[in-house]
C-alpha cells in the first residue's frame, strides 16, 4: 500500500467515521428504563407490604422479580415537590422548589420544574433514548415547562395534580364520591352511584378545569377510565419496535382522589362494605392490574431482563381523604413522619438484580436518576444527591445514603441519620427525636433520653439546610 492510499483511507475515515458511528448506535443495546409511579399510595396497602384485604398481584409478581425496599423513601410529603426531586435526582430545595401548586396556581409561570434544573430523561434522550410520559406530570404547564420540552418525545395525561378518571358528568359506570365541607362532620349523602361526604378537610377541587387531557400538546376527550387508558398507552408504547433504548415513566394519577371506581372492580369487592373504602380498594385494583399488564408486556416482547422496573409511590397515603393506610407508620401525607416520606418501593431486572429480596438498607427515589444514567453509560451530575443501586447493591456492607434530608413549607423539616431521625412537625414546633431501628412507628419522642443525639443531628441538618436555597414564592 503506497503512501497515497494510506492518505486516501485516512481522509474518507475521517469523513465517513460519524456516519458508521449512527449506524453503531442505531443497534444500540443500552438497558431500557421503566419506571412506575402510585399517587398517594399509603406504605401498608399491597399485599407484598403484607396486606391481604386488597388483592395487589400485579406489585407482589413485581416484588418477587426484584428487590422489595421496606425504607424506601421520597424527597418530599407532596406530590409535585416528591416529582421534583425524583426527575432531577437532587433535594429539590437545593433549587428552592417547595411548592405544590394546586387548580389555577398550576397555570402561574413559577409554578413546575425550574428550566435551569435538567431531568435524567433528557439526559437519556439526548443520547438516543426514545422517551415517554403517560400519566400525571405536575411539574409545570407554561410551554417551557411541559413534558415534551422536558425530554419526552411522546406525552399521554395531564399537567395539573389530579384528574377525574372518567368523562362528566354524569360519571358513568362508576361509583364516585367526592368530598363536601358543607355536609356535617363524618356525613355522606348518596343520589344513585354519586356520593357526597364530610370525611376530610376541604371540598373536592374542580380537577378538570384548565387541566384537560393532552397527546403531546394536543387536547383530547378520554373516553375510558383513566387508569386503564394510562396502561393502554403504556403497553402501546412498550409493543413499537424500535432499534433504540427506551425510558419511560408511567405515572398513574391512582389512588389520587378523586374517588371513582369501576362498576367491574367494585363487583368483585363486595366484601368490603364502607363505600369510601371499597372504591379506594377498586381504583388500586385498576393500577394493580395495569402493572400486571406492563410486566406481561415485557416478557412477551422479551424486554424483561434487559429493563429496569422500578416501582414507588410519590408520598404517603392521605388516610381520611382516601382510607389510604400508611401502618405500621406514623403519619402520612403533608407529613415529614415516616407514613409522609416511607413509601412502597421495589426495583426489579431479572439476572442483573436478585429476585425475591427485602431491603432494610436506605434507598431514596433520588436513586433512579443516578441508576437510569449508570445503566446508560452516561456520568451522574456531580451534583447529584442520589446514587446508582448498582454501585452498592451486591455489598453487604455498603448503605446508599447515611443521612436523609426533609425541607418543606410550614416550617417543617426532618433528617435521619443512620437510625436516628429528627422531625419538626411544624414551624415553633419542638424537635422530636426518634430510633427508627427500634419504634419505625415514632411512637417514643427520644429527646430527654439523648439530648446529645438530638444536637448532633440538628447540627447535620442545619449544614445541609445551609446548601439550599430559599423557597420559590408562589403568588396567591
Amino acid at each position: 500500500m503506497n503512501w497515497f492510499t494510506i492518505v486516501w483511507l485516512f481522509i474518507t475515515f475521517l469523513l465517513l467515521g460519524p456516519f458508521y458511528a449512527v449506524d453503531v448506535y442505531a443497534a444500540d443495546d443500552r438497558p431500557n428504563v421503566l419506571v412506575i409511579i402510585a399517587d398517594d399510595l399509603g406504605y401498608g396497602e399491597t399485599g407484598m407490604m403484607g396486606n391481604e384485604e386488597i388483592p395487589t398481584p400485579g406489585i407482589d409478581a413485581l416484588a418477587a422479580s426484584g428487590i422489595r425496599c421496606m425504607s424506601g423513601y421520597v424527597t418530599s410529603s407532596y406530590c409535585s415537590t416528591s416529582r421534583a426531586g425524583f426527575f432531577t435526582g437532587r433535594y429539590q430545595s437545593r433549587f428552592g422548589y417547595e411548592m405544590n401548586p394546586t387548580g389555577r396556581r398550576n397555570l402561574y409561570p413559577e409554578a413546575g420544574l425550574p428550566v435551569d434544573q435538567t431531568t435524567f430523561v433528557e439526559r437519556l434522550e439526548q443520547s438516543g433514548y426514545v422517551t415517554g410520559l403517560f400519566g400525571k406530570w405536575h411539574l409545570g404547564t407554561v410551554a417551557a415547562k411541559q413534558p415534551n420540552s422536558r425530554g419526552f418525545q411522546h406525552f399521554y395525561g395531564f399537567l395539573h395534580e389530579g384528574h377525574f378518571y372518567v368523562p362528566g358528568p354524569p360519571y358513568e359506570n362508576v361509583l364516585t364520591m367526592v368530598r363536601d365541607t358543607s355536609l356535617q362532620k363524618n356525613e355522606r349523602l348518596r343520589d344513585g352511584d354519586f356520593i357526597r361526604g364530610n370525611y376530610a378537610n376541604m371540598s373536592e377541587p374542580a380537577y378538570d378545569a384548565d387541566n384537560p387531557m393532552l397527546r403531546g400538546t394536543e387536547e383530547i376527550i378520554e373516553p375510558d377510565y383513566l387508569t386503564d387508558a394510562i396502561t393502554d398507552e403504556a403497553v402501546e408504547f412498550l409493543e413499537e419496535e424500535r432499534d433504540a433504548p427506551f425510558c419511560m415513566v408511567v405515572a398513574y394519577n391512582a389512588v389520587h382522589s378523586p374517588m371513582q371506581a369501576k362498576d367491574d372492580d367494585l363487583e368483585r369487592l363486595q366484601r368490603i362494605k364502607d363505600d369510601q373504602r371499597r372504591i379506594f380498594a377498586g381504583m388500586l385494583v385498576a393500577m394493580d392490574r395495569g402493572i400486571g399488564r406492563l410486566n406481561d408486556t415485557l416478557a412477551e416482547q422479551g424486554l424483561q431482563r434487559n429493563t429496569l422496573v422500578v416501582f414507588f409511590s410519590d408520598n404517603g397515603g392521605p388516610t381520611a381523604e382516601l382510607t389510604s393506610s400508611n401502618a405500621p407508620l406514623r403519619g402520612g401525607k403533608g407529613t415529614l413522619y415516616e407514613g409522609g416520606v416511607r413509601v412502597p418501593m421495589v426495583w426489579s431486572m431479572p439476572g442483573k438484580l436478585p429476585a425475591g429480596v427485602v431491603e432494610d438498607r436506605v434507598v431514596s427515589s433520588l436513586d433512579v436518576s443516578a441508576t437510569a444514567l449508570d445503566l446508560a453509560g452516561l456520568p451522574s451530575d456531580e451534583s447529584a444527591d442520589g446514587v446508582s443501586l448498582f454501585d452498592w447493591v451486591s455489598s453487604p456492607d455498603d448503605s446508599p445514603h447515611q443521612q436523609l434530608f426533609w425541607r418543606m413549607p410550614g416550617g417543617r423539616m426532618a433528617f435521619r441519620s443512620g437510625n436516628w431521625k429528627i422531625v419538626r412537625p411544624k414551624r415553633n414546633a419542638s424537635v422530636e427525636l426518634y430510633h427508627l431501628a427500634s419504634d419505625q412507628a415514632e411512637k417514643r419522642n427520644l429527646v430527654s433520653e439523648h439530648p446529645d443525639v438530638l444536637s448532633r443531628l440538628t447540627k447535620q441538618w442545619k449544614a445541609m439546610d445551609a446548601q439550599m436555597v430559599d423557597p420559590i414564592p408562589l403568588r396567591k
